[in-house]
């Protein structure tokens, strides 16, 4: 018996071409697509065959991480994959806490996506190389690090400290998110906080070293 499939992301290339990587396995079969979070929990419902659901984080219709536990709520023993654009250091861990099994993001090769897929059918955790080795790591040394740090963010957070990355100013992030300056400013300043940053020049850096550079070139 085939694996049963369930993709969810709002792009009908993206879930075209992951069916068509799916499907030319063996074991492996989508038999249901969505392409919001809404269509996604009422195909659920009425599809009683599915083994695993592969999530996007970015749907139009529901907050990153709302879905993973609206479907851990309603089917506590489906398990998801998420198959992301995002950084997974930025996103993986909060993924997993939220009840996800693994996380792929969709830069990598498809036959990393198929391994991911087999390794939580069989009730195992997927994640890759380097954020293992990170786990690892973190669970040896037993302190904070920036990494860990980063999951007390807010999405709002998340998404000025990205703004920060790409060069833009307090005046420029306000004028986007349709804030005031001072509200962008407590927002940096909560920022540093929780991140065990000394001022501003050491946001710059972070933000610049998280989302700016080369995934081989963050460490």
């Amino acid at each position: 018996m085939k694996a049963q499939v369930m993709l969810v992301d709002d792009h009908a290339m993206v879930r075209q071409g992951m069916s068509s990587l799916i499907n030319s396995e063996p074991d492996l079969e989508v038999i249901s697509e969505a392409e919001s979070a809404d269509q996604a929990l009422e195909r659920l419902a009425a599809e009683q065959k599915i083994d695993i659901v592969l999530l996007d984080l970015t749907l139009r219709d529901v907050a990153d991480l709302d879905l993973i536990h609206k479907i851990n709520i309603q089917f506590p023993d489906l398990p998801i994959l998420v198959v992301s654009m995002h950084n997974e250091r930025v996103y993986a861990e909060r993924a997993l806490k939220s009840g996800a099994r693994g996380y792929v993001m969709k830069q990598e090769p498809g036959e990393i996506l198929i391994a991911a897929i087999r390794e939580v059918l069989k009730g195992n955790i997927f994640l890759s190389p380097s954020m293992t080795s990170l786990f690892l790591n973190r669970n040896i040394k037993r302190k904070p690090e920036p990494e860990q740090l980063i999951n007390q963010l807010t999405r709002s957070e998340i998404e000025i400290l990205q703004m920060i990355a790409s060069g833009l100013g307090s005046q420029e992030i306000a004028a986007l998110k349709n804030r005031s300056i001072k509200t962008i400013e407590a927002h940096r300043a909560n920022i540093r906080l929780k991140l065990n940053l000394k001022n501003s020049a050491d946001l710059i850096r972070y933000a610049t070293l998280k989302f700016s550079q080369p995934e081989s070139a963050i460490k």
